[in-house]
C-alpha cells in the first residue's frame, strides 16, 4: 500500500542499522567489541553522581507533569549562566530552548529556517544533516572534505556553493571524525557568511549558521574549541547553536539538549518544539537545573571523564600508528575532542579467506567484524562514497582493557587478507 513520498525516500540510520547486527551476534553469544554508536556504557561512564540523586529526587517530589514547552525557567537560566561561564556567552533565557536531547533542536532549526527546495551546505562525513534536508524536503549540498585537513571544511571548498544558501550546518568538535576547526579555518568560514549575507536584499533571508557543539567540553591537550560568535561577534544575530548535557555529562538517556540563538528563531523553534511534544522530562529539567550551578561538581566530573575518554582514544590512535608502523596498510588522525576517532583501513580489493573480494568499506567493516570481533562505523554512514576508507571509532561503550586488546586481533584479521 502506498505511503508517503517523504516515507518512501527517507532512509534510516546505518548506524543503527549495523549496531542492530551486531546486537544479534552477540544474542548468537559471539563477544564483539562495538564501536559504533555514538554512546556510553552507564556501567563504565556513569553520569554524575549529583545529577543523578537529583533526577531520583526530583521524581520523590512528584516533578511528573508536563513542563513549560521551552523548557522550565530554572534549567534555562541555569544553561543562560553556564553558557556564561564557559563560553562567555551572553543569551537570555529567553533566547534558550531546552528539549528531549539535542536531535528535536536540529530538527527545530531546519523547521524554522529552511524551507522546501532551500539550499543546505553542510560537510561529509557529518552527523544526520542529509536526514534533516529529506524530511525538510531541502536541496541538500554535500562538500566532500579531505583527511590533510582532518575532514574538516575549509572557507575555500565552502566558496563556490554559498551563494543563495539558506543555512550552514556546521559541527566542532566533529561527529563522526573527533576533529576540530583550528582558529584560522573557522575565521575564514565565518567572514565567507559575513560577506554572503551582505549581498542579501531586504527581507531576504539571511545565510544561517547551524553550529553544533554539543562535544565542546570534550577536548583534549591543546586543542580549544571555538565558535562563530565568539570570533565575529556580528554573526550571532544569523547563528544558531545546538548543545546539551548527553555527551559532556554521559547522559544520553537523560534527555537534556539545550538551543540558543536570535529571540527571532529560537521562537520559532520553540512553537514548533511544542506542537512535537519533544520536550526534555521535568525531573531530569530539575536535576539539571541544580547540577549546572555546581561549578566544582561539573569540573570535577568533566575532568575525570575527559582523562577516562582520552585514555581510551590514545590507546586506539597508538595501536593504529604501530600497526602503521608495521607496513599495514592502516592508519589514524590525533584525537582532538568528542568520543570518536578517526580510522582508515585501506584493504578494498583485497580477498578473503574464503574467497570474497572486499569491494567497498562496508565489505571491509564485516570483515573485522566476523575475523577480528571488533565493528565501526565507515564514513559511507556519513555521506561520503563507499570507496572511502575511513572509519568511524566511538570509545564510550568500551573499556580501556578492551580497546587494548582490539589491535593485535585487527592486525591478525588484516593478514589473512590476499
Amino acid at each position: 500500500m502506498s505511503v508517503s513520498v517523504l516515507a518512501q525516500n527517507l532512509h534510516g540510520s546505518e548506524i543503527i542499522k549495523i549496531a542492530g547486527e551486531i546486537n544479534e551476534l552477540k544474542r548468537q553469544g559471539q563477544n564483539i567489541a562495538n564501536l559504533t554508536i555514538g554512546d556510553f556504557d552507564s556501567n563504565i561512564y556513569p553520569i554524575p553522581e549529583d545529577l543523578k540523586l537529583g533526577i531520583v529526587d526530583a521524581y520523590d517530589h512528584r516533578h511528573t507533569n508536563y513542563p513549560p514547552a521551552d523548557g522550565m525557567l530554572s534549567l534555562r537560566e541555569s544553561v543562560s549562566a553556564f553558557l556564561k561561564s564557559r563560553f562567555n556567552f551572553d543569551y537570555a533565557p529567553n533566547q534558550i530552548l531546552i528539549t528531549g536531547g539535542s536531535r528535536p533542536l536540529i530538527y527545530s532549526i531546519f523547521m524554522a529556517i529552511v524551507d522546501p527546495g532551500d539550499k543546505v551546505v553542510f560537510p561529509a562525513p557529518s552527523w544526520n544533516n542529509n536526514h534533516y534536508c529529506d524530511l525538510t524536503r531541502a536541496e541538500a549540498v554535500i562538500i566532500q572534505t579531505t583527511p590533510e585537513n582532518n575532514f574538516m571544511p575549509t572557507a575555500a571548498e565552502l566558496r563556490p556553493y554559498i551563494k543563495g544558501a539558506t543555512m550552514l550546518a556546521l559541527c566542532s568538535p566533529l561527529n563522526p571524525t573527533g576533529t576540530m576547526f583550528n582558529k584560522k579555518d573557522l575565521e575564514e568560514i565565518c567572514d565567507l557568511v559575513i560577506e554572503e549575507n551582505k549581498t542579501r536584499q531586504p527581507g531576504e533571508k539571511p545565510l544561517y549558521i547551524l553550529y553544533d557543539q554539543i562535544y565542546s567540553q570534550l577536548t583534549f591537550g591543546e586543542h580549544r574549541h571555538y565558535d562563530p560568535v565568539s570570533l565575529r561577534p556580528e554573526l550571532k544575530e544569523v547563528t544558531v547553536f545546538v548543545d546539551g548535557a548527553s555527551k559532556c555529562f554521559a547522559s544520553t538517556g537523560v534527555r537534556v539538549g539545550w538551543g540558543f540563538g536570535p529571540a527571532h528563531v529560537v521562537n520559532h523553534m520553540k512553537s514548533i518544539v511544542g506542537h512535537m511534544g519533544a520536550w526534555a522530562p521535568k525531573a531530569e529539567q530539575v536535576a539539571m537545573a541544580s547540577f549546572l550551578k555546581d561549578d566544582g561538581a561539573v569540573n570535577a566530573y568533566l575532568s575525570t571523564l575527559k582523562i577516562n575518554i582520552q585514555k581510551s582514544l590514545t590507546a586506539l590512535y597508538e595501536g593504529f600508528q604501530k600497526l602503521k608502523s608495521e607496513g599495514l596498510k592502516v592508519d589514524a588522525i590525533e584525537p582532538m575532542g568528542a568520543i570518536y576517532l578517526t580510522l582508515k583501513i585501506d584493504y578494498t580489493g583485497k580477498t578473503t579467506p574464503d574467497g570474497k573480494v572486499l569491494k567497498t568499506a562496508t565489505d571491509i567493516n564485516f570483515y573485522l567484524i566476523k575475523e577480528a570481533k571488533v565493528a565501526f562505523v565507515p564514513f559511507s554512514a556519513f555521506g561520503t562514497g563507499e570507496d572511502i576508507n575511513w572509519f568511524r571509532a566511538s570509545v564510550g561503550a568500551s573499556t580501556l582493557s578492551e580497546i587494548e586488546q582490539l589491535a593485535p586481533r585487527i592486525k591478525e584479521a588484516l593478514l589473512k587478507l590476499k
